[in-house]
Protein backbone atom coordinates (compact mmCIF):
# COMPACT_ATOMS: atom_id res chain seq x y z
CA UNK A 1 0.00 0.00 0.00
CA UNK A 2 3.10 2.69 0.56
CA UNK A 3 4.49 1.46 -1.99
CA UNK A 4 1.18 2.33 -4.37
CA UNK A 5 1.01 5.55 -2.46
CA UNK A 6 4.53 6.18 -3.14
CA UNK A 7 4.60 5.70 -6.82
CA UNK A 8 1.21 7.96 -7.27
CA UNK A 9 3.20 10.73 -5.64
CA UNK A 10 6.36 10.03 -7.31
CA UNK A 11 4.46 10.33 -10.77
CA UNK A 12 2.31 13.43 -10.22
CA UNK A 13 5.10 15.01 -8.96
CA UNK A 14 7.42 13.72 -12.55
CA UNK A 15 4.17 14.81 -14.72
CA UNK A 16 4.49 18.86 -13.26
CA UNK A 17 8.56 19.29 -13.65
CA UNK A 18 7.94 17.82 -17.16
CA UNK A 19 5.98 20.63 -17.73
CA UNK A 20 6.90 23.71 -19.48
CA UNK A 21 5.25 27.14 -19.09
CA UNK A 22 6.11 29.70 -21.99
CA UNK A 23 4.49 33.22 -19.82
CA UNK A 24 4.30 36.18 -22.39
CA UNK A 25 3.43 39.36 -20.81
CA UNK A 26 5.18 43.21 -21.49
CA UNK A 27 4.75 43.83 -17.44
CA UNK A 28 8.30 41.85 -16.56
CA UNK A 29 8.10 42.12 -12.88
CA UNK A 30 4.80 40.52 -12.85
CA UNK A 31 5.81 37.75 -15.14
CA UNK A 32 8.93 37.20 -13.71
CA UNK A 33 6.84 36.99 -10.06
CA UNK A 34 4.79 33.98 -11.80
CA UNK A 35 7.96 32.25 -13.67
CA UNK A 36 9.26 32.39 -10.30
CA UNK A 37 6.57 30.96 -8.69
CA UNK A 38 5.59 28.16 -11.18
CA UNK A 39 9.59 27.28 -10.75
CA UNK A 40 9.43 26.69 -7.25
CA UNK A 41 6.14 24.51 -7.42
CA UNK A 42 7.98 22.34 -10.00
CA UNK A 43 7.09 23.38 -13.58
CA UNK A 44 10.24 24.70 -16.12
CA UNK A 45 9.09 28.09 -16.76
CA UNK A 46 10.55 31.00 -18.65
CA UNK A 47 9.04 34.76 -19.19
CA UNK A 48 9.30 36.74 -22.66
CA UNK A 49 8.02 40.49 -22.73
CA UNK A 50 6.98 41.09 -26.09
CA UNK A 51 5.74 38.84 -29.09
CA UNK A 52 8.45 38.74 -31.27
CA UNK A 53 10.55 36.80 -28.37
CA UNK A 54 7.97 34.49 -27.84
CA UNK A 55 7.53 33.48 -31.56
CA UNK A 56 11.24 32.74 -31.22
CA UNK A 57 10.70 31.14 -28.00
CA UNK A 58 8.18 28.74 -29.95
CA UNK A 59 9.89 27.99 -32.59
CA UNK A 60 13.11 27.28 -30.78
CA UNK A 61 11.75 24.82 -27.72
CA UNK A 62 9.04 22.49 -27.03
CA UNK A 63 6.24 24.25 -24.62
CA UNK A 64 3.44 22.51 -22.81
CA UNK A 65 1.27 25.12 -22.32
CA UNK A 66 1.41 29.04 -22.85
CA UNK A 67 0.24 32.20 -20.57
CA UNK A 68 -0.55 35.02 -22.51
CA UNK A 69 -1.02 38.75 -20.91
CA UNK A 70 -3.06 40.45 -24.22
CA UNK A 71 -1.80 43.83 -23.27
CA UNK A 72 1.41 45.38 -22.91
CA UNK A 73 3.52 43.75 -25.86
CA UNK A 74 4.29 45.19 -29.20
CA UNK A 75 1.85 42.92 -31.38
CA UNK A 76 -1.78 43.10 -30.38
CA UNK A 77 -2.77 40.25 -28.40
CA UNK A 78 -5.11 39.07 -30.09
CA UNK A 79 -3.19 38.79 -33.13
CA UNK A 80 -0.65 36.94 -31.78
CA UNK A 81 -3.22 34.30 -30.60
CA UNK A 82 -3.96 34.16 -33.91
CA UNK A 83 -0.23 33.92 -34.62
CA UNK A 84 0.55 30.92 -32.47
CA UNK A 85 -2.82 29.10 -33.36
CA UNK A 86 -1.27 29.28 -36.85
CA UNK A 87 1.82 27.92 -35.58
CA UNK A 88 1.05 25.06 -33.33
CA UNK A 89 -3.03 24.36 -33.02
CA UNK A 90 -2.99 22.16 -30.57
CA UNK A 91 -0.78 23.73 -27.68
CA UNK A 92 -2.84 24.95 -24.18
CA UNK A 93 -3.18 28.53 -24.30
CA UNK A 94 -4.69 31.08 -20.98
CA UNK A 95 -5.04 34.02 -21.41
CA UNK A 96 -4.28 36.13 -18.35
CA UNK A 97 -5.51 39.72 -18.50
CA UNK A 98 -7.16 43.11 -16.25
CA UNK A 99 -9.43 43.02 -19.87
CA UNK A 100 -12.32 41.53 -18.03
CA UNK A 101 -15.34 43.00 -20.43
CA UNK A 102 -17.31 40.34 -22.34
CA UNK A 103 -16.54 41.28 -25.86
CA UNK A 104 -12.52 40.69 -25.46
CA UNK A 105 -13.67 37.49 -23.45
CA UNK A 106 -15.32 35.93 -26.44
CA UNK A 107 -13.07 37.15 -29.13
CA UNK A 108 -10.17 35.34 -27.16
CA UNK A 109 -12.68 32.23 -27.30
CA UNK A 110 -13.25 32.36 -30.87
CA UNK A 111 -9.56 32.56 -31.45
CA UNK A 112 -8.49 29.72 -30.02
CA UNK A 113 -7.51 29.96 -26.35
CA UNK A 114 -8.36 27.31 -23.81
CA UNK A 115 -9.00 29.73 -20.73
CA UNK A 116 -9.39 33.06 -19.50
CA UNK A 117 -8.00 34.02 -16.52
CA UNK A 118 -8.71 37.84 -15.20
CA UNK A 119 -6.42 39.59 -12.85
CA UNK A 120 -5.77 39.92 -9.89
CA UNK A 121 -6.31 36.02 -9.51
CA UNK A 122 -4.76 33.27 -7.52
CA UNK A 123 -1.85 31.75 -8.39
CA UNK A 124 -2.94 28.19 -6.50
CA UNK A 125 -6.27 28.24 -9.11
CA UNK A 126 -4.23 29.39 -11.98
CA UNK A 127 -2.10 25.93 -11.59
CA UNK A 128 -5.65 24.12 -10.97
CA UNK A 129 -6.56 25.74 -14.49
CA UNK A 130 -3.73 24.55 -16.18
CA UNK A 131 -3.45 20.80 -14.85
CA UNK A 132 -7.64 20.35 -15.29
CA UNK A 133 -6.21 21.53 -19.22
CA UNK A 134 -3.23 19.04 -19.31
CA UNK A 135 -4.99 16.24 -17.86
CA UNK A 136 -7.45 16.33 -20.88
CA UNK A 137 -4.61 16.45 -23.16
CA UNK A 138 -2.72 13.51 -21.50
CA UNK A 139 -6.12 11.60 -21.72
CA UNK A 140 -6.51 11.96 -25.06
CA UNK A 141 -3.07 10.93 -26.19
CA UNK A 142 -3.60 8.17 -24.11
CA UNK A 143 -6.03 6.99 -25.78
CA UNK A 144 -4.99 7.71 -29.54
CA UNK A 145 -3.66 4.87 -31.88
CA UNK A 146 -1.07 2.52 -30.66
CA UNK A 147 -0.84 -0.27 -32.97
CA UNK A 148 0.17 0.42 -36.19
CA UNK A 149 0.58 -1.62 -39.51
CA UNK A 150 4.03 -0.88 -41.34
CA UNK A 151 3.25 -2.38 -45.06
CA UNK A 152 1.98 -5.66 -43.60
CA UNK A 153 4.54 -5.41 -39.60
CA UNK A 154 3.10 -4.61 -36.78
CA UNK A 155 4.32 -2.20 -34.42
CA UNK A 156 2.53 -2.71 -31.05
CA UNK A 157 3.32 0.32 -29.05
CA UNK A 158 1.58 -1.19 -25.93
CA UNK A 159 3.65 -4.22 -25.76
CA UNK A 160 6.84 -2.90 -26.90
CA UNK A 161 7.15 -5.01 -29.93
CA UNK A 162 7.86 -5.16 -33.81
CA UNK A 163 6.74 -7.81 -35.16
CA UNK A 164 6.84 -9.65 -32.47
CA UNK A 165 10.44 -8.93 -31.32
CA UNK A 166 10.83 -6.84 -27.92
CA UNK A 167 11.93 -3.47 -28.65
CA UNK A 168 13.63 -1.15 -25.47
CA UNK A 169 10.91 1.51 -24.33
CA UNK A 170 12.55 4.49 -25.40
CA UNK A 171 13.01 2.93 -28.92
CA UNK A 172 8.65 2.17 -28.78
CA UNK A 173 7.87 5.77 -27.77
CA UNK A 174 10.06 7.43 -30.05
CA UNK A 175 8.24 5.17 -32.71
CA UNK A 176 4.96 6.02 -31.73
CA UNK A 177 5.46 9.29 -31.73
CA UNK A 178 6.89 9.20 -35.34
CA UNK A 179 3.95 6.38 -36.74
CA UNK A 180 1.11 9.35 -35.03
CA UNK A 181 2.48 11.68 -37.55
CA UNK A 182 3.56 9.89 -40.16
CA UNK A 183 4.59 12.05 -43.00
CA UNK A 184 4.88 14.90 -41.17
CA UNK A 185 7.77 16.47 -39.21
CA UNK A 186 8.08 15.31 -35.88
CA UNK A 187 9.75 18.87 -33.47
CA UNK A 188 12.89 17.24 -32.30
CA UNK A 189 12.48 20.01 -29.27
CA UNK A 190 9.26 18.04 -28.85
CA UNK A 191 10.43 14.58 -28.83
CA UNK A 192 13.43 15.52 -26.65
CA UNK A 193 11.09 17.26 -23.97
CA UNK A 194 8.69 14.34 -24.29
CA UNK A 195 11.18 11.58 -23.89
CA UNK A 196 14.20 12.67 -22.70
CA UNK A 197 13.17 15.67 -20.52
CA UNK A 198 16.17 17.16 -21.42
CA UNK A 199 16.50 19.67 -24.68
CA UNK A 200 20.63 19.75 -25.18
CA UNK A 201 23.52 18.42 -26.87
CA UNK A 202 24.01 15.39 -25.28
CA UNK A 203 20.04 14.42 -25.60
CA UNK A 204 20.13 15.36 -29.46
CA UNK A 205 22.72 12.92 -30.11
CA UNK A 206 21.00 10.01 -27.87
CA UNK A 207 18.07 11.17 -30.18
CA UNK A 208 20.16 10.56 -32.97
CA UNK A 209 21.36 7.15 -31.89
CA UNK A 210 17.83 5.86 -31.26
CA UNK A 211 16.59 7.00 -35.19
CA UNK A 212 19.50 4.86 -36.31
CA UNK A 213 18.05 1.92 -34.16
CA UNK A 214 14.88 2.51 -35.33
CA UNK A 215 15.86 2.47 -38.71
CA UNK A 216 17.22 -1.01 -38.79
CA UNK A 217 13.37 -1.93 -38.00
CA UNK A 218 12.29 0.03 -40.89
CA UNK A 219 14.06 0.22 -43.66
CA UNK A 220 13.76 -3.52 -44.23
CA UNK A 221 9.96 -2.99 -44.53
CA UNK A 222 10.02 -0.10 -46.87
CA UNK A 223 10.14 3.14 -44.13
CA UNK A 224 12.34 5.97 -43.85
CA UNK A 225 13.55 8.10 -41.20
CA UNK A 226 13.98 11.68 -43.29
CA UNK A 227 16.27 14.37 -41.07
CA UNK A 228 14.59 17.82 -41.78
CA UNK A 229 17.52 19.82 -40.60
CA UNK A 230 16.97 22.55 -37.65
CA UNK A 231 13.43 20.84 -37.55
CA UNK A 232 13.26 17.03 -36.56
CA UNK A 233 12.63 13.76 -38.26
CA UNK A 234 9.56 12.21 -40.46
CA UNK A 235 8.46 8.85 -40.69
CA UNK A 236 7.69 8.42 -44.64
CA UNK A 237 6.43 4.95 -46.15
CA UNK A 238 8.72 4.26 -49.59
CA UNK A 239 6.43 1.34 -50.53
CA UNK A 240 4.39 2.36 -53.69
CA UNK A 241 0.42 2.89 -53.27
CA UNK A 242 -1.28 -0.63 -54.28
CA UNK A 243 -4.67 0.44 -56.67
Amino acid sequence: MHICKFFYIFAAIFRVMATKVLIIDGDISLSTVLSDYLTSRGYKAQAVGNGKACLDALSAAHWDIVLLELQGIEINGFELIKQIRHRLPNIPLIVLTARNDRESQMRAFQLGCDDYQTKPFSMDILICRMEAILRRIRAFEESKQRVFDLNGHTFDATHQTFDGAHMSSRESDLLLMLCRQEGEVVDKHKILSALWKEDNAFTARSLGVFINHLRAYLTPVGYSIIAVRFKGYKLVNNEPLKV
